[in-house]
């Protein structure tokens, strides 16, 4: 969910009332719940979260918005991300000169194309991460971990 102040991402997952709010003017990242995205926010759907960087122009989300299943490991849907956007913080380019907007423009493109690139990966279920070796050999603590948390 997009607002002119935040971007709202909704987990999808039964039962899930997490909501990730991410500040567009001050970047800071906080959990909230459903009820608190605006009505008026944009809504589309998103795959997941490649990550963020800093540009001439600002800051970008970058967003999965495709996705292709690729296979399995132990029943765990391995996903291949196909498509992307990238999402800028500023609401307004006003506050660059010409040259700064020819410069984030090249840099855009530049992004973009590395996305084209096949290569980027991704399991909401499974780890990617370690080899299968290695996680043979963790603790059951670090094995019962989120994937969030390892």
């Amino acid at each position: 969910h997009v607002t002119p102040e935040k971007f709202y991402v909704e987990a999808c997952d039964d039962g899930a009332d997490d909501v990730l709010a991410i500040d567009r003017v001050s970047t800071e990242v906080t959990l909230t719940v459903k009820k608190d995205i605006p009505p008026s926010a944009v809504t589309r759907p998103i795959y997941g979260i490649l990550g963020t960087i800093r540009l001439v122009a600002g800051t970008y989300l970058i967003v999965i918005t495709k996705k292709k299943k690729v296979g399995e490991i132990f029943s765990h849907a391995i996903w291949k991300a196909t498509d992307f956007d990238i999402l800028s913080y500023k609401k307004t380019m006003l506050h660059l000169t010409d040259i700064q907007l020819q410069d984030n423009k090249v840099f855009l493109s530049m992004i973009s194309h590395v996305l084209s690139v096949d290569g980027f990966y991704f399991s909401t279920t499974y780890d990617l991460t370690h080899t299968l070796q290695r996680l043979a050999n963790t603790s059951p603590e670090f094995q019962e971990m989120s994937l969030l948390e390892r």
